[in-house]
């Protein structure tokens, strides 16, 4: 058979892959090159190629090179070919044309040059003239210009190869097909399959790294979809030769499907894109073998319905672009870890990611490291061997021990704490003694109890000694770094009345800073002093510490995990007097819709999501809350898309919301005068009209769970007697608040 020359494009990255597809597939004198393959071949193994390449974009057959200084060049080099070998005269055209040199500025310039050329070489040979086709053409030609050289090449192609025909859906920011096969190798997809190893991709998207999966272990032809290549209708197309590969791909596919095939799952928590993935499916005739279904990330692990020794997790995480995001997603990329080393130990992982520092969030080592291009965007694939040899260690080794230097670290602590306790008792007033006295008995009582109900945040000290006039809390967990779990204070002094001297209430805060490191045994760096008063506007949401924002401490409550900052602003991030109501809503709102107003950093929305809400809508006004709430989120493997952040005056959305929901937490403020509102919120005059509101939002059989933390207010239970109503306050104030059981009132209302 005689042989010609062709080229093969493909995505940057895969060039040294295509190079050995193309050996298999029986290519000859290939020489690979930035982002292509040139190769002989004959015509049936081009047809082959193009059928079976998982990895191409377009397979070119050239048909002469020659340089262009002008466009006169471009125009006579064209029109010189013997076109009325390739296209019949009355056939329609397509001129794809890349590159630009001083000649040729603009590449729409270029293809109009070479149609030209064409036309006017197949008018003159026959006295008429082809059309131009923007879509499936009979005959498509590729121009390359580089250097002052063009390539003129058929493209037997037609459309991309990329493009398999069983995509008719697609969700955000898609692979493409040959890309994704590309990553399947590279992950070593195929020795998987071969020793009956299973695939699961937990953010499976539309499915693309699902299908070509697939598609690898059946031995389907990725070409044998598709509606038409582009030698189809060029005059030197050889059908007979043509349909028999194809039968012998169909042919292929039956024996494929016949065999034992490996399980291959996928998972999303966006509703919409599974939809996309079920559609999918179903176009590449694999839906009585592959599954898809809506999972969270934090609901990740191995499925139970068969044995899975083995496998390979594989998935394409988002990877952003704006601040906010990418550091929600260090979140997300530190879960996913967590749950590939929990679950899937003895596995293989191949993580695909635009952004390779996120991939270091894993804590887990990379084997391997690929460079890839999505489009234009320098990427990575990371591979893992999911064992304990490639999880990055904490600064405890695993198994609970400390290494040496941490033992050293430790006793010399241990030393300094000692030494210090002494000077520390002779250096207290007679204040500060009666107060890290009251502490000591306080803790003594209250950690008792927080342990055994599994607290690791509670108010410990509320102003009980009245010249006191503080509310310390106790915080365990772990700092952003990584580290042992460590137990932390939060000291809110209440702002003294006018009648108290100022200097008086300053020696009153200086006994509190001494006393409460002496009774607690905390280290002074992890104790936090702040002055309440009253704030206006934004100031509430503005800093108050320099301290970096890596200063972020994760705590634990029921099954989610929170972050708390107890150094830049006013408040933690966690209202702690709360804890009861969202253990309740936990209760409650399993397969419901949950609405929470004035969300704050979202975690009843969080505790909601972790304990099985169908879906969540969170609605604040700050958005440096919804930051920090979506940082949550990821920090417990919970997606956007079915828990939703919405910025917005709280009031305002309620009026225009059409949406029902089943169970609604109405927690405002008791007074906000923000820019960003319409009209000052005063819950005293306001609350009526805002639970009619809620009301409205709130399904035939819902519970709304309307709180607030004004001492003097009062329910105007008149306006509201269309409702049924049941004050919970007692019931939601646990053992740390009983000292000051006015911290806030709460009610259940139903219609």
């Amino acid at each position: 058979m005689i042989e010609h020359q062709f080229f093969a494009t493909c995505p940057k990255g895969i060039e040294n892959l295509l190079f050995t597809e193309l050996a298999d597939l029986g290519a000859t004198e290939l020489r690979e090159t930035i982002a292509g393959v040139y190769f002989h071949a004959s015509q049936e193994t081009a047809y082959r190629i193009c059928l079976w390449s998982r990895l191409a974009n377009k397979i070119l057959l050239p048909l002469a090179n020659f340089s262009v200084t002008s466009q006169e060049d471009l125009y006579h080099g064209v029109r010189e070919l013997p076109w009325q070998e390739h296209l019949n005269p009355t056939g329609s055209l397509l001129v794809d044309f890349t590159g630009t040199n001083d000649a040729i500025r603009n590449t729409q310039f270029g293809a109009v040059k070479v149609k030209d050329a064409i036309v006017d070489c197949l008018r003159d040979f026959s006295g008429e003239r082809p059309s131009v086709a923007k879509r499936d053409p009979d005959l498509r030609v590729n121009a390359r210009l580089a250097k002052d050289k063009v390539v003129i090449s058929i493209d037997l192609s037609g459309e991309s190869l990329h493009r398999r025909g069983y995509r008719t859906k697609q969700g955000n920011a898609p692979l493409k097909e040959n890309l994704a096969a590309g990553i399947l190798l590279r992950a070593g997809w195929p020795a998987v399959a071969a020793e009956g190893g299973a695939l699961l991709d937990p953010m499976c998207g539309s499915g693309t790294l699902l299908i070509e999966a697939a598609m690898m272990a059946a031995d389907i032809a990725p070409g044998l979809g598709r509606a038409s290549f582009g030698f189809e209708r060029w005059l030197n197309h050889r059908n007979d030769m043509w349909l028999s590969l194809r039968e012998e791909a169909f042919e292929r596919r039956r024996l494929g499907l016949a065999k034992n095939l490996p399980e291959i799952r996928g998972y999303d928590a966006d509703l919409k894109v599974i939809r996309a993935a079920e559609e999918n499916i179903v176009s590449a005739e694999l839906d009585h073998w592959l599954r898809v279904s809506r999972k969270e990330l934090a609901e990740f692990k191995k499925p139970t319905h068969a044995p899975m020794d083995y496998g390979l997790v594989i998935c394409n995480p988002p990877y952003g672009e704006r601040l906010g995001e990418i550091e929600s997603l260090k979140l997300l990329y530190a879960h996913l870890g967590e749950r590939l080393r929990n679950e899937f130990q003895g596995w293989r992982a191949a993580i695909f990611t635009g952004n390779p520092d996120l991939g270091k969030q894993m804590g887990l080592r990379a084997e391997k490291k690929y460079k890839l291009f999505n489009g234009t965007i320098a990427s990575e694939v990371l591979l893992f061997n999911i064992d304990r040899e490639a999880f990055v260690q904490s600064r405890v080794e695993q198994d609970g021990r400390f290494s040496k230097d941490d033992r050293e670290r430790q006793m010399a602590e241990e030393k300094v704490k000692v030494e210090d306790k002494a000077a520390q008792a002779a250096a207290l007033t007679n204040g500060a003694q009666m107060l890290a006295n009251r502490l000591q008995k306080n803790l003594k009582q209250l950690d008792k109890w927080a342990r055994k109900n599994h607290i690791s945040c509670y108010r410990l000290y509320d102003a009980d000694m009245p010249e006191y006039a503080a509310a310390i809390d106790i915080y365990r967990g772990i700092p952003q770094d990584g580290r042992n779990e460590q137990t932390y204070v939060h000291v809110q002094e209440y702002a003294a009345p006018k009648s108290v001297d100022e200097d008086r209430a300053a020696q009153r805060f200086a006994e509190i800073e001494m006393a409460v490191p002496f009774a607690l045994d905390v280290p002074i760096k992890n104790i936090s002093y702040k002055q309440r008063r009253r704030n206006k506007g934004s100031a509430q949401y503005e800093k108050l510490s320099d301290r970096p924002t890596g200063d972020l401490i994760t705590v634990v409550e029921g099954q989610s995990r929170l972050h708390i900052n107890l150094w830049q602003y006013l408040d933690s991030g966690l209202f702690l007097d709360h804890r009861p109501v969202r253990d309740r809503i936990a209760q409650i709102v399993k397969d419901k819709r949950f609405l929470n107003l004035f969300c704050y950093t979202a975690t009843a929305s969080v505790r909601a999501a972790m304990a099985g809400a169908r879906f969540t809508v969170s609605v604040d006004m700050s958005n440096t809350y919804l930051n920090w709430a979506r940082k949550n989120f990821a920090l417990n493997g919970l997606s956007e898309s079915r828990n939703r952040l919405e910025q917005a005056d709280c009031l305002k959305w309620l009026e225009e919301n059409t949406q029902q929901f089943d169970v609604i937490l109405l927690d405002p403020p008791s007074f906000s005068n923000s820019k960003r509102m319409e009209d000052v919120l005063d819950i005293q005059a306001d609350h009526v009209t805002m639970i009619h509101h809620a009301m409205r939002a709130l399904a035939e059989d819902g519970t709304l769970i309307f709180s607030n933390n004004l001492r003097s207010f009062k329910l105007d239970y008149d306006a509201l007697k269309d409702y049924t109503i049941q004050d919970i306050s007692a019931q939601t104030i646990d053992q740390d608040f009983q000292r000051n059981a006015k911290i806030h009132q709460c009610w259940l209302i139903k219609h």
